[in-house]
């Protein structure tokens, strides 16, 4: 063979090697790049379906907050509703005192034994027969109902704490 043959022959093979090398890496490229497109389509769904699961639970945790905040809500105007309730029945309780309307009394014990008893207040008519009462003083009872009602606003914001308490632990 001349050299001028064995050129043109190793340049054949050369050519052809390079058209096979680059033919097969166009099939591996396509092979490959259909292979990606389905992991990329599974890791998608995968994706979408986790999207889902989480958009469902934060659905289901707003769903529960609104819930308590509703219930939270008719329970503080419950309370609320109770407390001026009794706010209204202790201004009409000092009224009361207040115009003489209503005066309390307490009971006086029968110790004989005593030596310093209070004498009951003449004329004073009550419910308990034969038992001794004497009558306070107006501003002593304005001071008493004043106590009670302090107590009784405690008592009820208690209750309204407690309730909210054993609503939040409840959900």
């Amino acid at each position: 063979m001349n050299p001028l043959g064995l050129k043109a022959w190793v340049v054949a093979v050369l050519v052809l090697l390079v058209l096979a090398v680059g033919a097969t890496w166009k099939v591996q490229g396509w092979r490959y790049g259909k292979l990606l497109a389905e992991k990329d389509g599974l890791h998608q769904a995968d994706l979408d379906e986790i999207s889902k699961a989480a958009a469902a639970q934060v659905q289901k945790e707003l769903e529960k907050r609104l819930s308590l905040e509703q219930s939270l809500a008719t329970s503080e105007q419950t309370h609320h509703q109770v407390l001026t309730n009794e706010e209204k029945k202790q201004a009409r309780l000092r009224d009361r005192l207040a115009t003489a309307d209503l005066r309390l009394s307490v009971l006086i014990a029968e110790d004989s034994t005593s030596c310093n008893a209070v004498p009951a207040a003449s004329g004073a008519v009550g419910m308990v027969h034969g038992a001794r009462r004497a009558q306070l003083d107006p501003a002593h009872a304005q001071r008493i109902i004043g106590i009670t009602d302090d107590g009784d606003r405690g008592l009820i914001k208690l209750s309204a704490c407690q309730a909210y308490a054993r609503e939040l632990n409840r959900k």
